[in-house]
């Protein structure tokens, strides 16, 4: 049995001092007991950018980075994830051609992989609408992700995927058509179903059995971070408050929270957990 220490780790949050709370949130989680977080870029619309070309959104990159910094203060451990929202392709080809937005984000994408060069980012994230789209938009979304796993493949990183419900199993093909391991893409807000690997709401009740089983998943609570929604989609305080409670009622071992929140965040995102 390890040490009482042990990560509390939430893979997709965000933090927002223009819209939403920001570190004072952060300090919530913090406080509950959390200790690491992957903070993942709005889209370009929640911070009043509206872009044109692909370089508009180092805007929305850099502000993650500087929110990143002052997160960093309350004494957190922060792993930025940048890269394009997949409901952007239905904003910008209402400015512009379908086909024009497809470059767009993907420029975006490349600009977001210059940061993982860099070593200011860990992750990219792309994806594909999970509301109801045309045909034609659908596949132009496919292309986009497609090139978001090629570049991540490219870069060594993992990639974070918003997508419909499901297992979206279609990805699979995708990622190693261009060498991208599939358990190196995080399906958001996933299921156990998917064969990605499955970034699961902290209030999934799969967890204390997909937990017993061994199978690799992690956790988050997918936190928007804006006043007009308090609390979407759920606080900052649920990965660590639900992990805890789940530790005290033995529905989850100290080692499962290790292998939760250390070592299968290790494997998928190539960082290193430390307290």
């Amino acid at each position: 049995m390890r040490s009482r220490l042990f990560p509390i780790t939430d893979d997709h949050i965000h933090f927002d001092p223009i819209n939403g709370r920001g570190v004072e949130a952060a300090k919530d989680f913090l406080h509950a007991g959390g200790t690491h977080i992957f903070l993942v870029s709005k889209p370009s619309w929640s911070l009043g950018v509206t872009p044109v070309s692909g370089s508009d959104f180092a805007t929305v990159f850099d502000e993650t980075l500087r929110i990143a910094g002052l997160i960093r203060e309350t004494g957190l451990v922060v792993f930025p994830i940048l890269g394009i929202h997949p409901a952007e392709i239905s904003r910008l080809s209402e400015r512009m051609s379908l086909s024009q937005a497809v470059t767009v984000m993907k420029e975006g994408l490349e600009h977001a992989a210059g940061y993982i060069r860099d070593g200011r980012a860990v992750a990219l994230k792309s994806g594909r609408p999970h509301y109801e789209v045309s045909p034609e938009v659908l596949a132009a979304s496919n292309e986009v992700l497609s090139y978001a796993l090629e570049l991540a493949a490219g870069y060594r990183c993992a990639l974070q995927i918003h997508a419909e419900s499901g297992p979206c199993a279609d990805i699979v093909g995708m990622a190693e058509s261009v060498g991208m391991p599939v358990d190196r893409v995080v399906k958001h807000y996933g299921s156990p179903e998917t064969p990605l690997h499955p970034s699961l709401v902290a209030r999934h009740e799969s967890v204390p059995v997909l937990a017993r089983e061994h199978r690799p998943f992690t956790m988050e609570s997918d936190f928007m971070d804006e006043n007009s929604r308090p609390g979407a989609v759920t606080g900052p305080k649920s990965v660590p408050r639900i992990t805890k409670k789940m530790l005290e009622s033995g529905a989850i071992t100290e080692d499962d929270c290790w292998r939760i929140h250390g070592e299968i965040v290790e494997k998928v995102y190539g960082v290193r957990i430390t307290l």
